[in-house]
């Protein structure tokens, strides 16, 4: 079975090519694009798949945004996807387009535990629902529901909740936001633009001095990264509030997202600033804003936390619920294997 599999980000687009057999899958050709550079992304599928001599039977695209349908209009980037088009594109009867934290919780039932950093122990026989959430460009959250004899994953749009500040800093954070935007989600504090954006409250609120360097570095670079670097390296004062504050609020939706879920098995951070940050969210900050939930305080206190380390996750649960619902067409899905 020949399978192509993309996760399809607002900064980033990994196309990968994989074989499945009856020993599972097997990744044989792997590429990624800046998605920014790119009209669509039938384009990146033509010049990935007309470089490869390989041919495709099935496919299966991991997109940020919601899916309807086989449709979905991605929010940080504004490309507009569809599934008949994509089809079209490569030749096939049909291809599968899910959220790229669906694929994500497809993924993480087939990682190693080399793929995983743990942050917080939990119950030792940690077991239930679980929550995957993941701060990149945007901030992607999912689950996985457990029936009792495997896990079942499925997306959610809860990155885009309101944001609900806890102290009177959080409140003054979010009446500056509320200046600029119409909706103060927990994506505009929890990504890429969300570091930048807490930076710049501080800044703008008089909190601290900006150094010369860091704003010219601004200018021209990548915020997240700029000021993720400046904060790690503790050179300079803001940068290093900021990341205390996105660490903390980090917690605390890691926290409600588990609330809401009753994951007991487990909570997962994915996305590209979660690995980068690790030392700060191994701090006692990210742990004490994820379990400080009042009254049901002692049920955070059992559940694992853990980064995902492994940066194709995505791509690889895309490649599994393709085979999976190929499987499926074929009438040759295992026993309990769930075909959509």
């Amino acid at each position: 079975m020949k399978i192509l599999a993309a996760d399809v980000g607002g900064t980033n687009t990994r196309l990968g090519y994989y074989e499945w057999s009856s020993e599972g899958l097997q990744l044989m050709a792997l590429e990624r694009f800046a998605s920014h550079e790119h009209e669509n992304l039938e384009a990146i599928v033509r010049q990935f798949v007309s470089s490869q001599t390989r041919t495709v039977e099935y496919a299966c695209f991991g997109v940020a945004g919601p899916v309807q349908d086989g449709q979905s209009e991605m929010p940080n980037l504004g490309w507009k996807i569809d599934a008949r088009v994509l089809a079209r594109t490569l030749g096939l009867p049909s291809v599968r387009v899910i959220n790229d934290l669906e694929a994500n919780a497809y993924g993480l039932t087939r990682l190693e535990p080399s793929d995983l950093l743990l942050l917080k122990d939990g119950a030792p026989d940690a077991k239930g629902n679980q929550a995957l959430l993941s701060a990149g460009t945007g901030l992607g959250e999912a689950g996985l529901y457990w029936d009792g004899v495997q896990y079942r994953p499925f997306a959610t749009e809860g990155g885009h909740g309101d944001f609900a500040p806890r102290n009177e800093l959080e409140v003054e954070l979010l009446l500056y936001l509320k200046r600029e935007f119409e909706h103060v989600s927990y994506e505009r504090v929890l990504s890429g633009n969300g570091l930048h954006n807490i930076y710049r409250f501080l800044r703008d609120t008089g909190r601290g001095q900006e150094q010369p360097r860091v704003r010219e570095e601004l200018r021209k670079g990548d915020a997240a990264a700029i000021l993720s670097r400046a904060a790690l390296e503790e050179k300079d004062t803001l940068a290093v509030q900021a990341l205390y504050i996105f660490v903390s609020l980090y917690g605390a939706e890691a926290g409600n997202l588990a609330l809401r879920l009753k994951a007991t098995g487990g909570v997962y951070l994915g996305g590209g600033i979660a690995p980068k940050i690790a030392t700060k969210l191994r701090s006692h900050t990210f742990v004490d804003s994820f379990v400080k939930k009042g009254r049901l305080a002692s049920l955070l206190e059992t559940i694992p936390v853990s980064i995902i380390l492994n940066e194709n996750t995505a791509l690889l649960g895309a490649a599994h619920f393709a085979a999976q619902q190929a499987l499926c067409s074929q009438g040759n899905a295992a026993e309990g294997q769930h075909c959509v």
